[in-house]
């Protein structure tokens, strides 16, 4: 029985009726998924933190024009060789730590007396150009390949799990190694210079053709598994074409893996690219390069080892929030997968 004083008085809605509380639980359980998710994420601080490191990466990189300008140096400038007192008679800082002071905030590059701060952002921005539109590539083919493989089965299945296989097969920093130059040759003469707008399409074709594998066998997965689900038949049944069962029912399933991998695909193409130009086939001098910093930082570490330490310390904290971001948003999308 209920007591009286748990009876709700006579002018009072009761407490299930009242609008208030009805907005606040309509709006509980109308919650979307990207929402939910967006929820989890945010209380991940770890995971905030990077991706606001990996924000302000990618800002410094398409603002470094701006950056540069409002700086009053530019990467190209040999400013050690145009101005005495600035590199002594071997080429190096005259100033301790690199030459670091307060018009050359990361000093002089030794050899060619360069601004060291300007052709990190500069390198920051090649480095992350290149590697999105490889990443954008690879993703998009990768989605392709495993949705089409996995949804239709049969030859056109073995066909395309047998391509990817042999895809897979090839050692993927070996052939990056091998096959830029190669490909440079079969473009441009042995005593042509290649521009650097053709390199850099050299690199983004070749990382492009062996990068999208592990990120279609994934899908392909996860499309067979979905193919067989309620929903997709009942879609069948209903008389929906195949494109828009891939379209509404498939492909919204396959965002979270695709983004997840994304996540660890870009700073892997980041990495790859400055190791082709510290080996000599990427990206050559003077176009600003994480990788071609890298290469001069190991030829001048013994007599200059500041040089090293920007753009060598830029590329782990840019690796390292990528990948604790990605670890982030693949617990936001889903939280079962704890670490």
């Amino acid at each position: 029985m209920t007591s009286p004083s748990q009876v709700a008085p006579a002018g009072d809605p009761p407490a299930e009726l009242d609008p208030s509380v009805g907005k606040r639980s309509s709006a509980e359980v109308a919650r979307s998924p990207g929402r939910l998710m967006w929820t989890r994420f945010k209380r991940d601080r770890t995971g905030v933190i990077a991706g606001c490191v990996v924000l302000a990466f990618f800002l410094v990189a398409a603002l470094a024009p701006v950056i540069s300008w409002l700086y009053g140096k530019n990467p190209y400038t040999r400013y050690g060789q145009e101005r005495p007192g600035l590199l002594n008679e071997n080429f190096y800082p005259v100033k301790p730590n690199g030459g670091i002071d307060g018009e050359f905030w990361f000093g002089l590059e030794p050899g060619t007396g360069r601004d060291v701060f300007t052709s990190l952002i500069y390198g920051m921005r090649t480095s992350l150009s290149l590697a999105v539109v490889i990443t954008v590539l690879s993703v998009v083919t990768a989605i392709l390949i495993g949705v089409v493989g996995g949804y239709v089965g049969g030859r056109t299945d073995y066909f395309l799990g047998r391509f990817t296989d042999l895809m897979m097969s090839f050692p993927n920093q070996l052939f990056f190694v091998a096959f830029t130059p190669v490909i440079a040759a079969l473009v441009v003469g042995e005593r042509d210079e290649m521009p650097t707008w053709l390199r850099a399409a050299v690199l983004v074709y070749v990382m492009w053709i062996l990068g999208w594998m592990t990120l279609a066998r994934l899908l392909r997965g996860q499309v067979l598994a979905l193919r067989e689900r309620e929903f997709v038949e009942a879609a069948k049944v209903a008389g929906a074409s195949p494109w828009r069962v891939v379209r509404r029912e498939l492909l919204p399933n396959l965002v979270t893996p695709t983004l997840v991998q994304a996540t660890y695909m870009l700073p892997n193409f980041v990495t790859s690219i400055a190791a082709l130009s510290f080996l000599g086939v990427g990206l050559v001098d003077p176009t600003p390069d994480w990788g071609r910093m890298f290469a001069t930082g190991a030829q001048v570490y013994q007599s200059d080892i500041t040089y090293m330490f920007f753009p060598g310390g830029a590329m782990v904290i840019f690796v390292v929030a990528f990948n604790l971001f990605g670890d982030s948003v693949r617990d936001a999308f889903d939280p079962k997968a704890g670490r």
